[in-house]
């Protein structure tokens, strides 16, 4: 295992607006999966053989949160969402001009919708975001309608927990509500396999883009900003 630790200069904050963001990187090349078990525990989340965790030194308001799976109750609603007519395919992360093709069209959308930054993607780009590096424990989950891609989504699972990495789709299907599809189904994994926990990332509270996470409770939250040595203070939401 090789780990190697960046810095980056605080740059214009993605989510709230006249912020600056700085973020606390490791290069990590054939991570074990105890130590990223141990990163995710202390808020840590992965894109490629890239780990990060927020460490804005005038702003807490990105909250590490995690879903509890044993412990979560489908409601009506996502009873309703899970009865969509997708089709679930799962294999290990890949990349075709299918999946860049439904990034492009999911980001620009999403930059007429919420104000998101736009650019493209190239297949090198996406290869070392979302295919590189997932080892043992990277999957993908893609959704169909018929023999059309409609949504994928990067999941890690591991012994203990799963991580929600990344999910995009089309929202020419978005009354099929796929983002909040694919978070069930990997709650329906955990329970099926009693893995106790998703990481689904972070939660900024009320906020239009990283809101919609608290749909999903219960849920805990990480009270603290803990190095490896130190121990995560998680509580009940």
């Amino acid at each position: 295992m090789e780990v190697y630790e960046l810095v980056q200069a605080p740059r214009p904050c993605s989510y709230l607006p006249n912020l600056e963001a700085s973020f606390r990187y490791f290069y990590i090349k054939n991570c074990t999966v105890y130590l990223y078990c141990a990163l995710l525990e202390r808020g840590w989340r992965r894109f490629g053989n890239y780990f990060f965790v927020p460490t804005c030194k005038t702003c807490d308001a990105c909250i590490s949160i995690r879903q509890d799976c044993a412990n979560f109750v489908f409601s009506k609603s996502h009873k309703r969402t899970l009865k969509a007519p997708l089709t679930l395919q799962v294999s290990r992360p890949r990349v075709s001009d299918e999946h860049l093709n439904l990034y492009d069209k999911y980001h620009q959308k999403m930059h007429e919708k919420k104000g998101w930054d736009y650019q493209g993607i190239t297949l090198d780009a996406y290869y070392d975001t979302f295919v590189r590096g997932f080892l043992e424990f990277g999957y993908e989950f893609d959704y169909y309608v018929e023999d059309k891609l409609v949504g994928v989504a990067y999941v890690d699972i591991l012994p203990a927990v799963i991580s929600a990495v990344y999910c995009y789709y089309d929202h020419d299907f978005e009354h099929f509500s796929i983002g909040t599809y694919s978070i069930l189904k990997q709650i329906e994994v955990a329970k099926r396999y009693n893995i106790k926990y998703l990481y689904p990332g972070y939660w900024i509270q009320n906020h239009h883009s990283m809101g919609y996470k608290e749909r999903f409770k219960p849920f805990e939250i990480l009270c603290n900003r803990p190095d490896l040595n130190e121990n995560p203070l998680w509580v009940k939401e």
